[in-house]
């Protein structure tokens, strides 16, 4: 997971798993990062510079980003699987288990973070899977109201004191609302849906 790897790229259409895995996966390390490194920017305020070039600070926002990459993965999953599901079916649960096949591909592109270490990277591996599998469970939600699980999960992984986040869960809140929104709707212009549908269960 780099840094925004890609993000400001040309933008193909989608209209395989392989673009479809791409697409989670730099929309997920986004989500994600773009919420710690403002979110610490604007709490540090005047001072910024000075924090991202300490050390101790980086190593916190490197773990920081490495714990919220599978809430992102979980986030955009569980969006996806929204767009799928029409085009799905009678095999609606067969999409699910194979969009949870793509996101967990996505998640073992990466070799365990020494941030975090193997314990604590599987365990989020696992928890990633279980929430993939709960998203069957229940009708499709509002894109907007996906994030509602996680954000508290979010909000606690900032690389900032718990005594200097003040109130502003709120504020993180309705970040991963309106950017979930975004992503959204970049895919919808993007998708091939019916054909992705299709090489999933092909």
């Amino acid at each position: 997971m780099k840094l925004f790897e890609g993000f400001f790229r040309a933008r193909p259409p989608i209209g395989d798993r392989k673009a479809l895995a791409d697409f989670i996966d730099a929309q997920s390390a986004f989500i994600v990062q773009k919420g710690i490194y403002e979110y610490s920017r604007a709490r540090a305020g005047h001072y910024a510079k000075v924090l991202f070039a300490e050390e101790g600070f980086a190593q916190a926002v490197e773990r920081s980003r490495w714990q919220a990459y599978p809430l992102g993965l979980a986030m955009v999953g569980e969006m996806v699987e929204g767009i799928l599901r029409p085009h799905a079916g009678m095999q609606r649960r067969a999409v699910l288990d194979q969009m949870i096949l793509v996101v967990l591909s996505v998640f073992d592109r990466y070799p365990v973070p020494p941030s975090l270490g193997e314990d604590a990277w599987l365990e989020a591996r696992r928890e990633l899977e279980q929430r993939l599998d709960l998203v069957g469970g229940h009708a499709p939600k509002r894109v907007m109201d996906i994030p509602e699980p996680l954000a508290e999960t979010y909000f606690a992984m900032m690389p900032i004191h718990e005594k200097l986040r003040g109130r502003d869960f709120e504020t993180i809140r309705n970040y991963l609302r309106v950017s979930l929104c975004n992503i959204h709707d970049e895919l919808v212009d993007r998708i091939d849906a019916a054909a992705v549908t299709n090489r999933l269960l092909a």
